[in-house]
């Protein structure tokens, strides 16, 4: 948690000014049993009504005065630890930003939301604690010692010697629930990975009759959880009756031996009723320290879950002297290219070359697994490659920043990404001042016009989560829509038009064709009919390449080129 410390630099002043009306407030209470013991000494015993009232309409404006820094304590500590977790997510969000696809399948999805909202909020909540009761509770338990012993050095002895039991019963309680607190998030990831697969595959789920295999699966994380939390809370739960014990019995020993003080005429009444609200001060400052150590375990067990994710290094950095395309043409080069995913037992790409340019069409196909999609990844650079070259219009990618080189793409994914909003703000997403006839004129050529016209509200229709309330295939034209308004020079399909009938996929890959003739075309597919057309078609088999040419050549040449086209042929009627 001390490392997190460095977000709360630019609050400064706030945690002076917390400081400060804690310090007044802790001192105004201190000074309340001192005049409670005035009096009872003074006024009662020497039925002085009017020093009765004088000193009462004194504490009575001690205690106003101590609710308003209490007040203005509470304020300025919520403004600091909200703002401080305010900042931590933005950096945290930010840092995430910069991940490769390796970083984010490392940590997962599910984990890095649980991290970013959660865990920052553990410590966040301790951090208000922090600023209120762990500077009040010390200043409390010294100022109450002190004033006690000022009361009364021989009786002071009950109380230091219940301190010892006291933070003896804390640290064991620590000890025990600090890997607790840290399990109870790991868990936590857990409910919410398999809590996030069930909604988000609601339809695969109901589709396969699974509701209850998948209930069983919430129910056992959530279980764990829960057996976790509440053994966790049990430990908890037994320091209160402790301290409450331990103060009960002190209580007791300094009536009995206050009273004997009295007795012998040692000590009057009013200080042995001051001493005991001081004795009442010290231990509840050290209950209220203890609130604060079993919070502060879940805390730091967050903060280090906050830690891993900031000191996660980029596999992709961008150096500070990385160049820019000044104007870009879009030649884009293979050399020898190999690429394996981390862990994986072979290369999912092997010694990868050709050159794709401008003005052509250049398809990849293959079998499931051979490639195709982790070889436009290579191109966006969402993973660094491990041997050989990628190069754009002659210079290494990996050379270039990676603003400026995707800002010469427009990637389409195998899987259309829907945001929620309108669909013009889906297509828009791509480049933010789009005109209106930029718009239409994008979503023509994706030959998504016709269903958008028969939507009530248009192009303002608003779209679910994920897009929900669209077909695959109108999704996949929105996405296609998105990467024409953003005029590129290299366009990246990645089986964009798979969910696309024939028909809609002659037309849009006709209009493609017209749209972008001196634009660099890469297309993945796994239907012969979407690439037969292309100057030049890579045939990819287990990461290699098998065959690169045109249809016909490749009829020629490539068996696995031919057995793709025949297996074709007798499932779908491909000429």
């Amino acid at each position: 948690m001390l490392k997190l410390a460095k977000f709360l630099k630019p609050y400064k002043g706030l945690i002076i000014a917390v400081l400060f009306f804690v310090f007044l407030q802790s001192f105004s209470n201190l000074y309340l049993p001192t005049l409670m013991s005035d009096i009872v000494d003074k006024g009662i015993v020497n039925q002085d009504i009017p020093y009765i009232l004088r000193i009462g309409a004194i504490m009575l404006g001690i205690t106003v005065v101590a609710v308003v820094f209490s007040i203005l304590a509470s304020f300025f500590s919520a403004k600091t630890a909200t703002g401080f977790g305010r900042d931590v997510r933005k950096t945290m969000f930010s840092h995430v930003e910069t991940f490769s696809l390796q970083e984010f399948d490392q940590i997962g999805a599910a984990s890095l939301i649980t991290r970013t909202t959660n865990d920052i909020l553990q410590v966040q909540q301790v951090y208000v604690m922090i600023l209120r009761i762990m500077i009040m509770a010390p200043m409390m338990c010294i100022g109450g010692i002190i004033l006690a012993v000022s009361k009364d050095a021989m009786l002071s002895l009950v109380v230091i010697g219940a301190m010892p039991f006291l933070i003896v019963a804390i640290l064991a309680v620590m000890r025990k629930g600090m890997p607790l607190f840290k399990l109870i998030q790991t868990k936590l990831d857990r409910m919410n990975l398999v809590l996030r697969e069930r909604l988000t595959g609601i339809r695969v789920v109901r589709a396969f009759n699974r509701s209850e295999f998948e209930e069983g699966r919430f129910q056992q994380a959530n279980r764990d959880l829960a057996e976790t939390a509440i053994k966790v809370n049990k430990i908890m739960a037994v320091l209160m009756p402790i301290m409450m014990l331990i103060l009960n019995f002190s209580t007791i020993a300094i009536i009995w031996f206050g009273s004997i003080r009295i007795n012998h005429g040692h000590m009057q009444v009013g200080d042995l009723m001051a001493f005991i609200q001081y004795a009442m001060q010290i231990m509840f400052s050290l209950i209220m320290l203890s609130m604060i150590f079993v919070m502060v375990p879940r805390a730091s067990a967050s903060a280090q879950r906050i830690h891993e994710v900031l000191n996660v290094t980029p596999s992709i950095v961008e150096r500070e002297n990385d160049g820019q395309i000044k104007s870009a043409k879009g030649v884009l080069t293979f050399d020898n290219v190999t690429f394996s995913y981390p862990g994986a037992e072979r290369p999912a790409l092997t010694n990868i070359s050709f050159i794709a340019r401008p003005g052509q069409t250049t398809a990849i196909i293959g079998g499931t697994g051979s490639g195709k999609s982790t070889l436009l990844k290579l191109i966006e650079r969402f993973y660094d490659i491990e041997e050989g070259h990628i190069l754009l219009d002659g210079k290494d990618i990996q050379s270039l920043s990676l603003k400026d080189l995707r800002e010469h793409m427009a990637y389409i994914p195998q899987k259309p990404a829907i945001f929620t909003g309108t669909i013009k703000e889906n297509i828009k997403y791509s480049q933010e001042a789009l005109t209106e006839d930029s718009i239409r004129r994008a979503a023509s050529v994706a030959q998504a016009t016709e269903f958008i016209s028969r939507l009530e509200d248009g192009y303002d229709t608003v779209l679910t989560q994920g897009g929900t309330n669209l077909s695959g295939g109108q999704k996949q034209r929105i996405a296609v829509a998105r990467a024409l308004a953003k005029e590129s020079h290299i366009y990246l399909f990645d089986d964009s038009f798979s969910a696309l009938d024939y028909k809609t996929d002659a037309l849009v890959r006709s209009a493609l064709k017209e749209e972008m003739k001196e634009a660099t075309v890469i297309i993945v597919a796994q239907r012969v009919s979407t690439i037969i057309d292309a100057d030049q078609i890579i045939v990819l088999d287990e990461g290699k390449m098998s065959g690169i040419g045109n249809h016909k050549t490749l009829l020629q040449t490539c068996d696995v080129y031919k057995e793709i086209v025949s297996s074709q042929m007798k499932g779908e009627g491909i000429a």
